[in-house]
């Protein structure tokens, strides 16, 4: 028989569900306001992924740490493509806004299904 995993049975309050939901949301609409609620919502998951313990919730902030980390490292990586030209800047951007935007619904999906985020 395998082992039970106590810490995914914890109970969470409807507004544990709310806080993921709306950090979900805010790095979603991110990419449209300078990704200014990105860094809001970070912030917000480093302080709440301290106290964690239910598994599921535990992943999808370390999902969406990773995310945002690995955009920053992108946006940066590519920045220098806007002194080339506007068109490689632009286009290497809008693929990296378009990445970001699959990888928050792609979690912000699962969250509701109550699934891990890979």
């Amino acid at each position: 028989m395998p082992e039970t995993d106590y810490v995914t049975l914890e109970d969470k309050s409807p507004a544990d569900r709310t806080v993921m939901h709306v950090l979900y949301g805010m790095h979603t609409v991110s990419p449209f306001t300078f990704w200014t609620l990105s860094l809001v919502a970070l912030v917000v998951h480093y302080v709440k992924r301290a106290d964690e313990r239910d598994s599921l919730y535990l992943a999808h902030h370390n999902y969406m740490i990773r995310t945002v980390w690995w955009t920053l490292v992108w946006l940066t990586i590519t920045s220098p493509l806007w002194f080339l030209l506007f068109l490689p800047g632009a286009i290497a951007w809008t693929l990296i806004g378009v990445w970001y935007l699959y990888r928050c619904l792609r979690g912000w999906l699962r969250f509701n299904d109550n699934r891990l985020p890979e």
